[in-house]
């Protein structure tokens, strides 16, 4: 049976259990319960391995980037900048950095009808930052998203010897509406384009979603959320406690909560006067509104999310971000390279290999990213600039050396001096050792006459 017909034979899928996450506790109950069950690798084929993605878009979609505010902010961030880019490709035969066009580039401008390399690289990003990973495939002159949470990836066993070293990867099986529904299309890994970013540590081929690691930053951040709208459903006012004598009976205790809860509680009875009875005294629990925000242990848990994110925290407009010398133009130019350098470069190189599977191959060439017309790292061109005036005073002072030209010009590109070869001439003039100028003593002065008597 060939490899598409046992893909194909795809049957006997087991149906998970849907459980109602109705907020983030709920969410991060339902990822540890499932990662706690992740034992062994699930079976799709028989007899045959498959990689699950973990049951986790929905809950990040809804729980963390549809509701909380600094997830969006990172993600806004990160999408922004990761879009900005063109795809082309790069000549693999030259040391610098050669980039040209070909027609077979329109698939990725126009990846979709009335779609740009924007969107396209947009929606790649959002989906590795929320499932882990992106799936897309080629149909026709259109790119066609796959839905993260409804692919498997195919695996079976590699043979070693008397044993199996692992597993490799055969294909992706994508069933649209999820497993349990519709039916499953097999898939090659070479029709496949697929971007992982963060590697899953628990699966071989699978990505892993950056908001994994802090997800009890954002049940934190909710809690605190919660609590400033009780403040403000409480009148927006410290609380209090009211303690009355021995002579009041529970009836009357409760009589008089009533009327006290009535009159001075919820945001519409803030500011007013609180009157109490003989024997009432009342005594405030918070001293003011400033200790009910939370700000440095909110701003602690922003900045956790920023560096899990790979965003430096200025640039999103996190408290910490903006205290002390972060504004600084050094610091500010620091963390712009460092989000430049680690973070985007990173992905862009990540984003262009895995579109490279379903793109056409140019001979000597590979798919690459041109991040020269991106206004974010205009400083990165001022910085190459400088550097290419370096390197053209350090080419200058080969040549004036008697260095060879071309081999000058090889060791400054691709930073290897054991290129240079030396042309044997020493002098400024570069003349062979030696060499003199003509001898002109015993010529008669250009104003004297010659033996004929006549003057030159």
């Amino acid at each position: 049976m060939g490899l598409l017909d046992r893909m194909s034979s795809v049957r006997g899928r087991a149906t998970a259990r849907s459980v109602p996450i109705t907020d983030i506790d709920d969410y991060a109950a339902a990822v540890a319960a499932y990662m706690s069950g992740y034992g062994g690798i699930q079976q799709t084929i028989n007899g045959e391995p498959a990689e699950r993605p973990p049951n986790d878009l929905t809950g990040y979609a809804t729980q963390a980037y549809a509701s909380n505010g600094p997830v969006f902010a990172l993600m806004a961030v990160r999408g922004l900048v990761f879009s900005a880019v063109r795809m082309a490709y790069q000549r693999l035969s030259s040391a610098e950095m050669d980039l040209f066009g070909t027609r077979a580039l329109r698939l990725l401008e126009e990846p979709w009808p009335g779609g740009t390399t924007q969107d396209l690289l947009s929606r790649m990003l959002l989906d590795a930052d929320l499932a882990g990973n992106s799936y897309w495939v080629r149909q026709g002159d259109e790119l066609v998203r796959l839905r993260p949470d409804w692919v498997d990836i195919i695996l079976e066993e590699r043979p070693f010897r008397n044993g199996t070293l692992g597993y490799r990867r055969i294909g992706y099986v994508y069933t649209e509406g999820g497993p349990s529904v519709g039916n499953p299309v097999p898939l090659l890994p070479d029709e496949v384009a697929h971007f992982a970013p963060h590697p899953d540590p628990l699966a071989t081929y699978r990505g892993m979603s950056w908001l994994t690691p802090v997800i009890r930053e954002l049940g934190n951040d909710k809690l605190m959320e919660r609590h400033q709208q009780r403040f403000f459903e409480n009148g927006a006012t410290p609380n209090m406690i009211v303690k009355y004598g021995p002579e009041i009976t529970p009836e009357k205790f409760k009589e008089i909560r009533r009327i006290i809860n009535d009159g001075t509680t919820g945001a519409d009875n803030a500011y007013k006067t609180l009157h109490l009875g003989p024997g009432a005294d009342a005594t405030v629990v918070g001293a003011n509104f400033q200790q009910m925000t939370f700000t440095d242990t909110q701003g602690r848990g922003e900045t956790r999310l920023a560096s899990a994110a790979g965003v430096p925290p200025v640039f999103v407009g996190f408290s910490e971000g903006l205290k002390g010398s972060s504004l600084n133009e050094g610091n500010f130019k620091a963390a712009r390279r460092r989000f430049a350098d680690a973070t985007m470069h990173p992905l862009w190189a990540r984003a262009a290999g895995a579109l490279a599977r379903v793109m056409p191959q140019e001979p000597n060439a590979k798919l690459w990213y041109d991040g020269r017309q991106v206004p974010f790292l205009r400083e990165d061109e001022r910085d190459a600039a400088e550097i290419q005036g370096l390197k053209a005073r350090a080419l200058r002072a080969l040549l004036d050396g008697g260095w060879n030209p071309e081999t000058a010009k090889a060791a400054i590109i691709n930073d290897d001096w054991a290129a240079l070869t030396h042309s044997g001439l020493f002098s400024v003039q570069l003349q062979p050792p030696g060499t003199s100028e003509p001898d002109t003593a015993d010529d008669p002065p250009a104003d004297e006459p010659d033996e004929e008597g006549t003057a030159p």
